[in-house]
């Protein structure tokens, strides 16, 4: 197969991002699970496990080269810069994005980014948007489904997503623990449940709020295949037939607006991206790895695509074409 593969979903963390976790005082600390792993907690859940790739960029493009992935577009997960306030989110973002754009510039054939956002102090949101784009010139943004327990259609950052439909932004959509996080503190139930579920409410809520309607040039990947988006794409169709409240801000179909997204392919289950594929299209599909975090996978992310019985450019698609015609800077 010819072309290239770009891995739209993987972390990458500086040093310096968890030294500030251990800095400043939140809700996260550092742990040791049942192996020994060392893990960041949120609230007393699981939140996940430090990897060494996670830091060490020579392990990485070791595992890039042996599955044949020629480039990442980077991204700072959950918790992102939300585990700490307005007052320090802009000067962790500055300083991810910085050692981004440093990253980037010592590997340009192999890496791209996506920035983080200081979304809990405006202004420097936006200003931090534009040195992004602008200067960095990164890829888009990483944003998580929930920001300190505040959903993403809040009146606050309704300004950010208006300045972010004018420049045609696109967006990654990255699961966050739900804001109530005592259901999900045993068996690893966070990352297992909780972040799907967290990413299909945040999706349904955009969708039903009008967001996706008022702001169509948004690019926004759902990570995790959509979470439980595609399975439940009908039942909120019904929703919009049977109640007039979820008719109040959109005036078609959920699915005509949930078809518009695009979706990762980190689920890895044949039968899922097939029906992703037969509902929504393989023309909205990127590959993701969820790379190096343990429920991810970088063999089954380029394995999962390679293996479908789809026509050779659909796969192509979703490796390379689709990332290059949403990605800014590209």
């Amino acid at each position: 197969m010819t072309g290239r593969k770009l891995d739209l979903h993987t972390h990458y963390y500086p040093e310096v991002y968890f030294d500030r976790i251990r800095e400043l005082p939140s809700e996260f600390s550092f742990d040791k699970s049942p192996s020994g792993q060392t893990i960041i907690k949120y609230r007393g859940a699981r939140f996940f496990g430090v990897t060494p790739p996670m830091t060490n960029v020579a392990l990485r493009l070791a595992d890039m080269d042996r599955v044949g992935i020629d480039v990442e577009v980077i991204s700072l997960s959950t918790p992102n810069v939300f585990f700490t306030d307005a007052r320090h989110q802009p000067e962790i973002a500055r300083m991810t994005n910085d050692a981004y754009a440093e990253l980037i510039a010592q590997h340009p054939t192999r890496f791209k980014g996506f920035a983080s956002i200081p979304m809990d102090a405006p202004d420097a949101a936006l200003a931090e948007l534009h040195r992004a784009i602008d200067e960095l010139k990164l890829n888009g943004v990483i944003l998580l489904s929930n920001i300190g327990g505040k959903p993403l259609t809040s009146p606050e950052y309704r300004p950010f997503f208006a300045e972010a439909n004018r420049l045609k932004l696109c967006i990654l959509l990255h699961p966050m623990l739900p804001a109530n996080t005592e259901p999900f503190r045993e068996y690893v139930l966070g990352p297992i449940i909780g972040f799907t579920f967290d990413t299909t409410l945040a999706v349904a809520r955009m969708c039903f709020d009008g967001m996706l309607r008022e702001f169509p040039d948004i690019r926004w990947i759902v990570g995790h295949l959509g979470g439980a988006v595609p399975y439940l794409m009908e039942r909120m169709d019904n929703g919009w037939r049977d109640f007039p409240e979820c008719r109040a801000q959109i005036d078609e179909l959920p699915s005509v607006y949930l078809k518009r997204l695009y979706y990762d392919t980190v689920n890895f289950n044949p039968h899922m991206l097939n029906m992703v594929r037969e509902m929504i299209g393989a023309d909205h599909m990127v590959m993701g790895s969820d790379y190096p975090h343990l429920l991810g996978s970088i063999d089954r992310a380029v394995s999962s695509i390679e293996s479908l019985d789809i026509p050779e450019d659909e796969k192509q698609r979703i490796f390379e074409g689709n990332a290059l015609s949403i990605l800014n800077n590209v």
